[in-house]
C-alpha cells in the first residue's frame, strides 16, 4: 500500500525551500501554487499541495501530501518532497533532491546532492534519527543520472515549446538506476467539473519506468507493480499537462489517472494561482 500512495508521486516536480540571496533575478521569479485531490475508486483519498518556484535560472518548489478520510485510518501515510538546482534553457540540473516520507508514526528521509552540473555527488539515508546510508554506494549507478523531479520538470518546460512527450532520463535512487520515459503525445481538451478546474487544451502523456543498473527483482513490485497492472488493462500511468499562465512558461499536471488492480486511481486540480 506505501509503494501505491509513493508511485502517484513519479509524475510530479516536488521541491524544497532553499534560500538564495535577493537579485535582480530572483525578483524575476515566478511562483505557482497548486492543489489536487486524489480518488481511488470514488474514494477521496489523498490531497496535495505543490508550489513551483522558476527564474531564468533557477529552481525551487515544495510539496506535501498525506491520505485524508477513510484511507488515511487504514493507511496513515504524508511526504514532503524537494529539489531546487541550476536552469540552462529547458534542462533542470539539480543540486539538491529529498525526499521523505512519513508511514505508521515512521519517517524517512533520502537526500542526494549534485554540482548542478549534472554530475551526482553524494547520497544520505536518515531513519528517524539514525544514519542507515549504505556503506558501500555503487558511483557507476550514479553516473549521468538526474532525480525523478528535475526530469519532470523537463518536460513540464519543455511542453509549450515542443508540444511533445519526449522526456528520456536516467534516474538514480539509492539502489538502482532506471530510465523515466515520457511518450505517447496526445492533445485533448478538458472540460472543468466538480472534480477539477482546469479547462482547455491539455498534452497528455504516458509514462513509463525502465529498469536499468543494480539489483531488480525478477518480479515486480512497488512502482513497477502498479505499471504493470495499467499495462494489463491497456493503459500505462498517463498525466494530462496544462497551461495555467502563459508568463509561468509551464505546462502543470492538471490531472492524472493510473489503473490498478485495486481500482483507477484519478488526480485532480482543485486550485491554482500564478505569481
Amino acid at each position: 500500500m506505501k509503494s501505491l500512495f509513493i508511485g502517484i508521486f513519479i509524475f510530479f516536480l516536488f521541491g524544497g525551500s532553499p534560500v538564495y540571496a535577493a537579485s535582480d533575478q530572483m525578483r524575476q521569479m515566478r511562483t505557482t501554487i497548486l492543489t489536487y485531490s486524489v480518488y481511488a475508486g470514488g474514494i477521496h483519498a489523498m490531497d496535495a499541495k505543490l508550489v513551483i518556484k522558476k527564474t531564468p535560472s533557477r529552481y525551487e518548489t515544495a510539496l506535501t501530501a498525506q491520505t485524508q478520510g477513510f484511507l488515511k485510518k487504514m493507511a496513515n501515510w504524508s511526504g514532503k518532497f524537494s529539489s531546487n538546482g541550476i536552469l540552462s534553457g529547458l534542462v533542470p540540473a539539480p543540486i539538491r533532491h529529498v525526499s521523505s516520507s512519513t508511514w505508521k508514526g515512521k519517517t524517512e528521509s533520502k537526500t542526494f546532492l549534485y554540482d548542478g552540473k549534472g554530475k551526482f555527488k553524494s547520497y544520505k539515508v536518515i531513519e528517524g534519527e539514525k544514519d542507515t546510508t549504505p556503506a558501500n554506494i555503487d558511483a557507476s549507478l550514479a553516473k549521468n543520472t538526474t532525480d525523478t523531479l528535475s526530469a519532470t520538470l523537463a518536460q513540464m518546460i519543455s511542453l509549450p515549446v515542443k508540444k511533445m512527450c519526449n522526456g528520456n532520463s536516467l534516474i538514480f535512487d539509492g539502489d538502482r538506476s532506471f530510465r523515466l520515459v515520457f511518450s505517447g503525445t496526445s492533445q485533448e481538451n478538458l472540460v472543468k467539473s466538480d472534480y477539477n478546474i482546469f479547462e482547455g487544451e491539455a498534452i497528455s502523456c504516458t509514462v513509463e519506468v525502465k529498469p536499468e543498473g543494480g539489483k531488480w527483482r525478477k518480479k515486480p513490485r512497488g512502482w513497477l507493480s502498479i505499471q504493470e497492472q495499467g499495462r494489463q488493462k491497456g493503459a500505462l500511468p498517463t498525466v494530462w499537462f496544462g497551461q495555467l499562465a502563459k508568463e509561468s512558461g509551464l505546462y502543470v499536471p492538471v490531472k492524472i489517472r493510473i489503473k490498478t488492480n485495486y481500482g483507477t486511481l484519478l488526480m485532480h486540480l482543485t486550485a491554482a494561482t500564478t505569481k
